[in-house]
């Protein structure tokens, strides 16, 4: 079940890092009606981005030490 668990946060993680930066990728390319969010906040789409990272890579590193 952890094992479960660690793959399933590091899945919604990538999903979420994934989405906020095809967000700010189309706001910088000057498309934000095309954008999942529309650009409403670049501050808000970096700071999802880090911890969507930082949230990936410890569930990654949980994972692995359960192996």
């Amino acid at each position: 079940m952890p094992k479960a668990l660690c793959l399933s946060s590091l899945a919604i993680a990538i999903l979420v890092v994934v989405l906020f930066l095809i967000d700010v990728v189309l706001r910088m390319a000057g498309m934000p009606a095309a954008a999942p969010l529309r650009g409403a906040s670049l501050m808000m789409d970096l700071a999802f981005i880090i911890v969507g990272i930082a949230v990936a890579v410890m569930s990654w590193l949980t994972f692995r030490e359960q192996a």
